[in-house]
Protein backbone atom coordinates (compact mmCIF):
# COMPACT_ATOMS: atom_id res chain seq x y z
CA UNK A 1 0.00 0.00 0.00
CA UNK A 2 2.66 2.38 0.83
CA UNK A 3 4.34 1.62 -2.51
CA UNK A 4 1.11 2.73 -4.70
CA UNK A 5 0.99 5.93 -2.36
CA UNK A 6 4.24 6.38 -2.97
CA UNK A 7 4.19 6.11 -7.11
CA UNK A 8 1.01 8.20 -6.63
CA UNK A 9 3.22 11.02 -5.25
CA UNK A 10 5.64 10.54 -7.81
CA UNK A 11 3.11 10.28 -10.42
CA UNK A 12 1.31 13.72 -9.30
CA UNK A 13 4.73 15.41 -8.95
CA UNK A 14 5.99 14.63 -12.43
CA UNK A 15 2.53 15.65 -14.02
CA UNK A 16 3.05 19.25 -11.92
CA UNK A 17 6.50 19.87 -13.52
CA UNK A 18 5.22 19.23 -16.83
CA UNK A 19 2.62 21.48 -16.42
CA UNK A 20 4.82 23.97 -15.44
CA UNK A 21 7.45 23.03 -18.46
CA UNK A 22 4.09 23.65 -20.87
CA UNK A 23 3.50 27.62 -19.26
CA UNK A 24 6.99 28.51 -20.46
CA UNK A 25 7.09 29.23 -24.31
CA UNK A 26 9.95 29.53 -26.40
CA UNK A 27 9.17 31.98 -29.78
CA UNK A 28 11.45 33.15 -32.29
CA UNK A 29 11.79 37.14 -33.17
CA UNK A 30 13.44 39.19 -35.54
CA UNK A 31 16.94 40.91 -34.10
CA UNK A 32 18.15 44.31 -34.69
CA UNK A 33 20.68 43.44 -37.27
CA UNK A 34 18.48 41.58 -39.60
CA UNK A 35 15.54 44.76 -38.96
CA UNK A 36 17.82 47.22 -40.05
CA UNK A 37 19.00 45.19 -42.94
CA UNK A 38 15.61 44.95 -43.97
CA UNK A 39 14.42 48.39 -43.28
CA UNK A 40 17.42 49.30 -45.62
CA UNK A 41 16.94 47.18 -48.74
CA UNK A 42 13.31 48.17 -48.40
CA UNK A 43 14.01 52.15 -48.64
CA UNK A 44 16.46 51.11 -51.23
CA UNK A 45 14.47 48.95 -53.62
CA UNK A 46 12.03 52.04 -53.61
CA UNK A 47 14.71 54.55 -54.86
CA UNK A 48 15.68 51.84 -57.28
CA UNK A 49 12.51 53.02 -58.79
CA UNK A 50 12.46 56.89 -57.79
CA UNK A 51 10.38 56.48 -54.88
CA UNK A 52 11.36 58.14 -51.32
CA UNK A 53 9.74 56.05 -49.09
CA UNK A 54 10.41 55.35 -45.25
CA UNK A 55 10.28 51.54 -43.97
CA UNK A 56 9.65 50.35 -40.55
CA UNK A 57 10.52 46.80 -39.35
CA UNK A 58 8.70 45.49 -36.03
CA UNK A 59 8.98 42.77 -34.35
CA UNK A 60 6.47 39.38 -33.65
CA UNK A 61 4.38 41.68 -31.10
CA UNK A 62 4.40 44.82 -32.83
CA UNK A 63 7.37 46.77 -31.47
CA UNK A 64 9.96 48.82 -33.72
CA UNK A 65 12.76 46.85 -34.44
CA UNK A 66 14.21 49.54 -37.11
CA UNK A 67 13.40 52.48 -38.99
CA UNK A 68 14.44 54.02 -42.50
CA UNK A 69 13.20 57.63 -44.13
CA UNK A 70 15.02 58.58 -47.44
CA UNK A 71 16.05 61.84 -48.07
CA UNK A 72 12.89 63.76 -49.39
CA UNK A 73 10.27 61.01 -47.83
CA UNK A 74 7.24 62.88 -46.74
CA UNK A 75 6.51 63.31 -43.34
CA UNK A 76 3.24 61.01 -43.36
CA UNK A 77 5.61 58.24 -44.73
CA UNK A 78 7.10 57.43 -41.19
CA UNK A 79 3.38 56.83 -39.45
CA UNK A 80 2.37 55.16 -42.36
CA UNK A 81 4.91 52.50 -42.58
CA UNK A 82 4.52 52.22 -38.68
CA UNK A 83 1.24 51.29 -39.19
CA UNK A 84 1.54 48.58 -42.01
CA UNK A 85 3.96 47.08 -40.18
CA UNK A 86 1.98 47.19 -36.93
CA UNK A 87 -0.81 45.61 -38.96
CA UNK A 88 0.93 43.34 -40.74
CA UNK A 89 3.10 41.79 -37.45
CA UNK A 90 -0.68 41.66 -35.87
CA UNK A 91 -2.25 39.58 -38.55
CA UNK A 92 0.43 37.90 -39.88
CA UNK A 93 -0.68 38.60 -43.57
CA UNK A 94 0.21 41.24 -45.81
CA UNK A 95 -1.88 44.43 -45.76
CA UNK A 96 -2.52 44.49 -49.30
CA UNK A 97 -4.42 41.45 -49.01
CA UNK A 98 -6.30 42.45 -45.66
CA UNK A 99 -7.38 45.87 -47.72
CA UNK A 100 -8.71 43.67 -50.22
CA UNK A 101 -10.42 40.99 -47.97
CA UNK A 102 -12.12 44.10 -46.24
CA UNK A 103 -13.11 45.60 -49.40
CA UNK A 104 -15.09 41.94 -50.18
CA UNK A 105 -16.20 40.89 -46.82
CA UNK A 106 -18.25 43.73 -44.74
CA UNK A 107 -17.66 41.84 -41.75
CA UNK A 108 -13.72 42.02 -42.44
CA UNK A 109 -14.40 46.15 -43.19
CA UNK A 110 -14.60 46.56 -39.67
CA UNK A 111 -10.96 45.84 -39.21
CA UNK A 112 -10.45 49.88 -39.83
CA UNK A 113 -11.62 50.77 -36.13
CA UNK A 114 -8.77 48.79 -34.47
CA UNK A 115 -6.22 51.16 -33.20
CA UNK A 116 -3.00 50.97 -35.48
CA UNK A 117 -4.69 49.26 -38.66
CA UNK A 118 -3.84 50.28 -41.73
CA UNK A 119 -5.41 48.51 -44.66
CA UNK A 120 -3.34 49.96 -47.19
CA UNK A 121 -0.69 47.30 -49.06
CA UNK A 122 2.50 48.07 -48.13
CA UNK A 123 3.09 45.80 -45.02
CA UNK A 124 4.51 42.26 -45.35
CA UNK A 125 4.79 39.37 -42.96
CA UNK A 126 8.30 38.02 -41.86
CA UNK A 127 8.50 34.32 -41.33
CA UNK A 128 10.67 31.96 -40.66
CA UNK A 129 8.73 28.71 -41.54
CA UNK A 130 5.43 29.07 -40.28
CA UNK A 131 6.54 31.56 -37.79
CA UNK A 132 5.52 35.39 -38.29
CA UNK A 133 8.66 36.99 -36.46
CA UNK A 134 8.38 40.25 -37.72
CA UNK A 135 6.97 42.38 -40.24
CA UNK A 136 8.02 45.81 -42.47
CA UNK A 137 6.29 48.21 -43.23
CA UNK A 138 6.82 50.67 -46.59
CA UNK A 139 4.87 54.11 -47.05
CA UNK A 140 5.53 56.45 -49.44
CA UNK A 141 5.32 55.29 -52.99
CA UNK A 142 2.64 56.25 -55.26
CA UNK A 143 0.70 52.92 -54.34
CA UNK A 144 0.17 50.69 -51.39
CA UNK A 145 1.04 47.50 -54.57
CA UNK A 146 4.38 49.40 -54.98
CA UNK A 147 5.45 49.88 -51.45
CA UNK A 148 4.68 45.97 -51.21
CA UNK A 149 7.19 45.45 -53.95
CA UNK A 150 9.48 47.01 -52.10
CA UNK A 151 9.14 45.17 -48.57
CA UNK A 152 9.18 42.16 -50.49
CA UNK A 153 12.15 42.91 -52.34
CA UNK A 154 14.16 43.67 -49.56
CA UNK A 155 12.74 40.17 -47.62
CA UNK A 156 14.09 38.43 -50.87
CA UNK A 157 17.46 40.09 -50.30
CA UNK A 158 17.78 38.34 -46.79
CA UNK A 159 15.64 35.39 -47.29
CA UNK A 160 18.98 33.12 -46.69
CA UNK A 161 18.82 34.85 -43.16
CA UNK A 162 15.51 33.21 -42.58
CA UNK A 163 16.14 29.64 -41.97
Amino acid sequence: MRFIASALVASLAFAALGAQAQAIRSERNISLGLAGQIATEAVNACAANGYAVAATVVDRAGTVRAVMRADNAGPHTLAASHDKAFTSASAKNATQAMMEGAQKNAAAANLVHIPGFLLLGGGVPIKVGNDTIGAVGVGGAPGGHLDEQCANAAIDKVKAQLQ
